[in-house]
């Protein structure tokens, strides 16, 4: 960890050869675009999923995990989304990182080399302490589930 944020190792894999690393497209941004390391383009077709790899493998420090969310753009013009969204990449995983893409859209969308297709966000984690009671504190929702807060 550097003195105001933490490092995220980043081996790049050889599908990855020549594509940008992970990356901040403004100052302000929370989530580090990246893209389809994929050999040859392919189409998503209406309803359909397909796992993209990114070409590279991180190291997470401990205490954190990676959260691979959707391109706000990419959901507005196509439909194109991220399934399990946010996924998460523990600190314990060092495999290749993939991205699973959704096509909610109404036309096939073409995934090429290099198009930018999610973006990653570094996040702290807590580790809770599960215990069985015998009874949960009543609160002022109670049971009510989906819907019931209006």
């Amino acid at each position: 960890m550097t003195a105001d944020r933490p490092v995220v190792g980043v081996v790049r894999l050889p599908e990855g050869a020549n594509l940008p690393l992970p990356a901040y497209m403004s100052a302000g941004a929370a989530g580090a675009d990246v893209v389809a390391a994929v050999a040859d383009e392919f189409v998503l077709a209406p309803g359909t999923r397909a796992l993209v790899p990114t070409g590279f493998a991180l190291a997470v420090p401990p205490g954190f995990e990676v959260q691979v969310r959707p391109r706000s753009g990419l959901a507005l013009k196509a439909g194109i989304t991220c399934l399990n969204a946010p996924g998460t990449i523990d600190s314990d995983y060092r495999g290749p990182v993939g991205v699973i893409l959704v096509n909610h859209g109404s036309e096939p969308f073409v995934v090429r080399r290099g198009d930018r297709i999610a973006q990653l966000v570094v996040a702290p984690v807590v580790q809770a302490a599960f215990r069985e009671v015998e009874a949960l504190a009543a609160s002022a929702r109670g049971e009510g589930g989906f819907g019931s807060t209006g």
